[in-house]
């Protein structure tokens, strides 16, 4: 599937549902969808970002998901069935999360608060350093574990896998993910 720069601009603004199932143990929280995730209703969609082949290289899933064209059934049960969910702290979506305000971003951790309230995953990770710290009011925040609990849940702040994060790889962002995985008990240790 492809989109022309008119067609990703008409799913400005356009929500994706969040993908959580009654017995998450980890919920991977991204900044917020973009244009592509929009259009095709799916959580990491745009080609190139590597939250999937991230996923399976640590060992959180155990077959290829791609989810360009939109994800299908089989896709979004499998990851419920492993106790992975996926939200975001803002909703709408936008061609870059640099569109995305401090009051947006400070609005989005509020209602994150309910979401892991009402769904209690054993932990929470979010998915870019940077607007946490916007979202959180903590500017000195660095990746990893963080020392206080999140509605109950461990919180971690792990790299983005945006392509646009230069900065880390599909094995370096497998590292990250397995670790948390291991926390919530999606995988062993």
């Amino acid at each position: 599937m492809s989109f022309t720069r008119a067609e990703l601009e008409s799913f400005r603004d356009a929500e994706v549902p969040d993908l959580i199932g009654p017995d998450c143990r980890l919920l991977f929280v991204g900044i917020n969808p973009g244009l592509w995730s929009a259009a095709t209703e799916t959580h990491f969609a745009r080609p190139g970002n590597r939250f999937y082949p991230a996923l399976l290289t640590a060992g959180i899933i155990e077959r290829a998901i791609d989810p360009a064209d939109g994800m299908s059934v089989a896709d979004r049960s499998y990851l419920v069935e492993r106790g992975v969910g996926i939200t975001n702290l803002v909703s709408r979506a936008t061609a870059r999360a640099d569109e995305l305000t401090a009051p947006e971003l400070a609005s989005g951790a509020e209602r994150l608060r309910v979401v892991v309230r009402d769904n209690t995953p054993r932990v929470v990770a979010i998915a870019g350093v940077t607007a946490y710290r916007t979202a959180f009011g903590n500017r000195g925040a660095k990746t990893g574990k963080q020392p206080r609990r999140f509605e109950g849940a461990e919180l971690w702040v792990v790299p983005n896998p945006s392509g646009l994060n230069a900065h880390e790889n599909v094995a370096t962002l497998a590292a990250v993910y397995r670790k948390v995985a291991i926390e919530a008990g999606v995988v062993s240790g």
